[in-house]
């Protein structure tokens, strides 16, 4: 028998004030108003993916001239520039133009990594379909257009454009991260990029890898927390290299599941070897015994 007695509305304690002053005391406790919504950095980064492919256009929008776009973006983008960094406002233009002033370049780069991912899939079919529906694209272009923004001193908007992106393609890239050329992010679910990890050219990484830190400690906020990655470097899935003093040799192949903590030289192999071999036994041998 259930002996609990329930206590009904009325015989519960009554509240500190009503619920809209409870709430209205807690909200001001957690900190002002953002000066942009959690959508801002999405659709800022939707606009300007469209400006540099047109494949992201919506329907209705494929004939927008590139001018009217552009203004468009620059509008948005000056005004978000101006609320985060208020004491810097009458800068906010300048900054925009800066940034857009970048675009073509930027979008080469990512052309390179489509092209990348494009060259080292054989499932591609056509460089549109890697724009168009692959992750890594998705992922590494949000990740660029934030880059280019934090290095310009723009606050909190580089982090939601990549978190965007994070929550659309499971890759999560900070944008503070150092990246050089043709990027191919291969799959790509659960792939992890520190802020301070440095990353070279023609880099394949596969799904669920962790370029990260060694210890998680406020001290370390200044300092290199992540590795880096030279050029040619192939990374298989679920592979976890840590530690700002790590440094992966160029031309080296990181092997599935391996845990690496230290650096190895150029042309390395590191593979995971298991503590153990399990027996494999044929489906046949089993029924009979």
């Amino acid at each position: 028998m259930n002996s609990s007695k329930k206590i009904s509305a009325t015989e519960a304690p009554a509240p500190a004030g009503d619920l809209k002053t409870r709430l209205t005391a807690q909200r001001a406790r957690y900190g002002r108003i953002p000066p942009l919504s959690v959508s801002s950095g999405g659709q800022l980064y939707c606009r300007i993916l469209s400006l540099m492919f047109p494949h992201f256009l919506p329907e209705g929008e494929r004939d927008t001239p590139v001018d009217g776009m552009l203004a468009t973006a620059r509008d948005e983008l000056a005004r978000l520039i101006a609320a985060l960094l208020p004491e810097r406002a009458h800068e906010a233009d300048a900054i925009t133009c800066a940034f857009l002033d970048q675009l073509p370049t930027i979008a080469d780069a990512c052309h390179a990594d489509a092209e990348a991912l494009r060259e080292g899939d054989p499932a591609a079919t056509s460089l549109d379909e890697v724009i168009l529906s692959y992750p890594g694209f998705y992922a590494i272009t949000a990740y660029r257009v934030a880059h280019a923004l934090l290095k310009l001193g723009v606050p909190l908007l580089p982090r939601m454009i990549t978190e965007f992106a994070h929550h659309r393609t499971g890759i999560d890239i900070h944008p503070g991260a150092t990246i050089g050329k043709s990027l191919h992010i291969d799959h790509g679910t659960s792939v992890v990029i520190g802020e301070t990890a440095i990353i070279g050219n023609n880099v394949k990484i596969y799904q669920g890898v962790t370029i990260g830190a060694l210890r998680v400690d406020e001290s370390m906020r200044a300092k290199k927390r992540h590795p880096t990655i030279e050029d040619n470097v192939v990374i298989y899935a679920n592979a976890t290299i840590l530690g700002g003093d790590t440094v992966v040799g160029a031309n080296s192949v990181i092997g599935g599941n391996v845990w690496l903590t230290r650096s190895v030289p150029a042309w390395s192999r590191v593979m995971f070897r298991p503590c153990d071999t399990e027996e494999i036994i044929p489906i046949d041998t089993r029924r009979k015994a």
